[in-house]
């Protein structure tokens, strides 16, 4: 099997849910290729191609290919596509705005979000919020797949010696233009890339409390931030910390879980993480349901407690 991985980047290095989504591929076949599509990427095609288990990268370098717009991106994949049987992609927001486009032009059905490669036409998937698994098996002539990247481990960053092909990049769509982009700047970890997340709920009442009683648990613990939807839409926390099925995937070694009740939503998308600590005053809170350590406790109570305990 002749498989392509889509790359996310930011034009100098390969962001690590291409990692994850290279070793699903890897599963598929030996033949692997990356590709980066960007402007000014040639660093990038590099870091890719020292990626274990990756045989080949193409890169494809032009001007209106920097900013990663959908329309260009997908134009730009459906020029290689007819040479692999499966095209996979991270289902991060880039990958599930690029990816339909793609199952679209080439008239098959998209297979989103596996957590399982089966066979070379069968792969599993959560449905209902996670509550069940399904299993897809497809009989399309090309499988376009985005990877839950939580489900899969990440392929080496080096180790690899791929070669590296200059592609032709297509032409401009035209359809789209970048305008600007605001970036959240954190010295903290990548939320879907941290191994220690502090994740807050509306039981904080405030984005003060979480400045004053999460922020410190957090650095003692060297964590990234989340928080549940109930807290975002509220104004306690900003949008991009939102963990759960309309917001990040996450499973990192240690979720901790403060004022959370534990909504399917934010079940979803957190339920995955090897250890689940929570704490909550309400022994009934369904959170306790998925966690492997519970407090019943007031959290404003408990949480400068540990950070004590925690020196």
């Amino acid at each position: 099997m002749a498989v392509l991985v889509i790359a996310e980047h930011d034009n100098k290095t390969i962001k690590p849910a291409t990692l994850n989504t290279v070793t699903a591929a890897a599963k598929l076949g030996s033949d692997v290729t990356v590709l980066v599509a960007g402007s000014g990427c040639a660093e990038a095609g590099q870091a890719a191609a020292k990626v274990a288990g990756v045989s080949r990268v193409l890169v494809a370098d032009a001007p209106h290919l920097g900013d990663q717009l959908a329309e260009n991106i997908a134009a730009q994949i459906l020029a290689v596509a007819s040479e692999y049987s499966h095209i996979l992609a991270p289902a991060t927001a880039n990958g599930k705005n690029v990816l339909p486009r793609v199952a679209a032009k080439l008239d098959v059905a998209q297979i989103s979000d596996i957590v399982s490669v089966e066979s070379e036409d069968t792969f599993k998937r959560p449905i209902y919020a996670g509550n069940a698994i399904a299993t897809v098996q497809s009989a399309d002539p090309t499988k376009v797949i985005t990877v839950r990247t939580t489900a899969f481990d990440a392929a080496a960053a080096e180790g690899g010696s791929a070669n590296v092909e200059q592609f032709a990049a297509v032409a401009d769509s035209g359809k789209s233009s970048f305008v600007g982009r605001e970036v959240a700047k954190s010295e903290r970890p990548e939320l879907t890339a941290a191994k220690v997340i502090v994740s807050g709920g509306r039981g904080l009442g405030s984005s003060d409390n979480f400045k004053a009683v999460l922020e410190p648990l957090a650095d003692k613990l060297g964590a990234a931030m989340g928080a549940s939807r109930a807290a975002v839409d509220a104004g306690y926390a900003p949008n991009d910390w939102q963990v759960g099925q309309t917001g990040k995937i996450v499973a990192p070694q240690l979720y901790v879980a403060v004022g959370i009740s534990g909504a399917i939503q934010h079940l979803a998308g957190m339920k995955d993480s090897k250890v689940i600590a929570a704490i909550n005053k309400d022994e009934e809170a369904p959170i306790f349901g998925v966690a492997d350590y519970g407090l019943v406790a007031d959290l404003f109570s408990a949480v400068p407690e540990m950070v004590k305990e925690l020196g």
